[in-house]
């Protein structure tokens, strides 16, 4: 499936996810596709965190291109959890910013573990993709 490689290789993933009033929070987060799920780090503190624990409704895009015929694109809905066990969002944490960082020794990558206090996990439910 072409769809499961293009997910794999991106670097960004808009987030969406519905605040107490019923109002969408749109965020682009960096993230780890694995086992048909998405990951992503982040703190309890933030929006998207707080809108989860309150509302497990999601959804998210990942596309690429901007002129025919490279335009590609995955969006979904699903159901997100929060990952609080510490052992688990430390393993997680370090994945996710290993595919952005090329060791964790660099200032930013130990600032971004030392701030994940959760890890976002996302269970599509639906996935489209399209190409232009």
């Amino acid at each position: 499936m072409k769809s499961r490689e293009f997910l794999k290789s991106q670097m960004m993933l808009r987030l969406a996810t519905v605040d107490s009033s019923g109002s969408p929070h749109i965020v682009p987060v960096w993230y780890m596709y694995a086992n048909d799920k998405f990951y992503i780090g982040t703190n309890t503190k933030t929006k998207k965190a707080r809108n989860i624990k309150k509302n497990s409704k999601v959804s998210f895009c990942i596309d690429t291109g901007i002129k025919s015929p490279d335009i590609f694109g995955v969006m979904g809905i699903g159901r997100a959890r929060l990952i609080l066990k510490t052992d688990m969002v430390e393993l997680l944490a370090k994945k996710i910013l290993l595919r952005y960082f090329k060791n964790l020794k660099n200032k930013s990558a130990q600032q971004l573990l030392n701030q994940t206090d959760c890890i976002i996990e996302i269970i599509p439910k639906k996935i489209t993709d399209w190409k232009y």
